[in-house]
């Protein structure tokens, strides 16, 4: 073993590589998160148990981190679901799938912050409703709202072909 495979090695261990996220993604794990999402946010909006904030947020926060490794939802969808349903797998980019999470992670904060900034739940139920209409887009149709903001991103050339050398925008 050479100097630099040692390094690498290390670098493994101590969590250089561990922020990452998969590229490409299965959709059937994307769409059973999306389907967790949709389910975390109707209980919300029913209950307004302000307790389901912390599943929601921590899970779009540790999926944008570290992919699915640490997320709960995100380790049910690709160990559990996933394999079972390898026959509908499709690999997808990656880079699309985190900006989608990164978007749903700014929305789940905004309105966990809303929902104890104001003392009705409104605010933050409108804002948990448009994250459940893209959770549900995503989940049903397999439409990803994210992805879609993030084509049009790269056709505006704010994000460049290295940024994500498998996207295949049209």
């Amino acid at each position: 073993m050479d100097t630099k495979q040692i390094f690498e090695d290390k670098s493994v261990r101590h969590g250089r590589r561990f922020f990452t996220f998969p590229d490409p993604v299965d959709e059937v794990a994307a769409r059973t998160v999306a389907a967790g999402v949709v389910l975390q946010v109707v209980l919300l909006l029913a209950t307004r148990n302000r307790m389901i904030f912390v599943p929601l947020c921590y899970g779009f926060l540790v999926r944008v981190m570290a992919g699915p490794k640490i997320s709960p939802l995100g380790l049910l969808a690709t160990k559990v679901v996933a394999p079972r349903l390898s026959a509908h797998s499709k690999p997808v980019p990656g880079k699309p799938k985190r900006f989608a999470q990164g978007i749903g992670a700014v929305m789940s904060l905004a309105a966990a912050t809303l929902s104890l900034l104001f003392s009705s739940f409104v605010p933050a139920a409108i804002v948990l409703a448009l994250l459940g209409v893209a959770a549900t887009l995503e989940s049903a149709l397999g439409f990803c709202l994210g992805c879609k903001i993030f084509g049009w991103l790269f056709r505006l050339g704010l994000v460049s072909y290295d940024d994500c050398p498998t996207c295949m925008i049209r």
